[in-house]
């Protein structure tokens, strides 16, 4: 399944206004906030494809039948543009378990771009439901490395990626590598991805952007 938030009216469209307008991005506290309630607003999308059940609340006046969710996800992220997103899915899954994902990106000399995996921390994904998100998806090669380093280490029930813009050419790369079963859940999908792999429109770096400027390893 993939499901795209702005294709709807919904106040997502106001974050993501203010998550690519250059002018609002110079406040780089109020940048991490939209990417962070974007999260929120995923997450609360995803909420509803959970497993619940029925249980007895305790009132002070008697009992309240409430329907709760079976699972509490783990909720892992690309570090370090995905920390925000991954903070606002932790405000909606409060009891979620976390884990951690550190990609290093290089451009070989003829031009091309190579990923590889250099750190990760996950608590037992084994028959859970994992939600792994990121700020962009450029080419998909970052999600589709972090989807093969966590399925290495277990079976999860359900599998959920996240991410808040994406370039067609990414999405399309993803869903070649990817089972059917995994749920993409996108921001917006951008057009263009330049040969530098910055989606177009996009909204440009979001670690810099939301953490500062970090010189480019070569």
């Amino acid at each position: 399944m993939l499901t795209i938030l702005n294709e709807s009216q919904t106040i997502f469209n106001y974050y993501l206004a203010e998550l690519r307008d250059e002018k609002i991005q110079q406040d780089s506290m109020r940048f991490r906030r939209n990417m962070e309630r974007a999260g929120e607003l995923i997450a609360y999308e995803i909420s509803k494809t959970l497993e619940y059940r029925t249980a007895d609340v305790v009132t002070g006046l008697g009992i309240a039948k409430e329907n709760l969710p079976v699972d509490q996800p783990v909720i892992v992220s690309v570090l370090r543009a995905g920390q925000p997103v991954h903070q606002g899915m932790l405000n909606i899954f409060d009891r979620a378990e976390s884990g951690f994902l550190s990609t290093f990106r290089h451009y070989e000399q003829g031009g091309g771009l190579q990923i590889s995996t250099q750190y990760m921390s996950c608590p037992d994904i084994q028959n859970k439901v994992v939600i792994l998100c990121d700020a962009m998806l450029a080419t998909g090669s970052t999600m589709t490395l972090a989807y093969r380093s966590l399925i290495e280490r277990g079976n999860p029930k359900k599998i959920h990626l996240v991410s808040i813009i994406a370039s067609k050419e990414g999405v399309n790369h993803l869903r070649k590598r990817i089972p059917a079963n995994v749920d993409i859940w996108l921001g917006a999908i951008d057009d263009e991805l330049t040969v530098k792999s910055f989606i177009v429109p996009g909204l440009g770096d979001a670690g810099n952007l939301a953490f500062g400027c970090k010189p480019e390893r070569i």
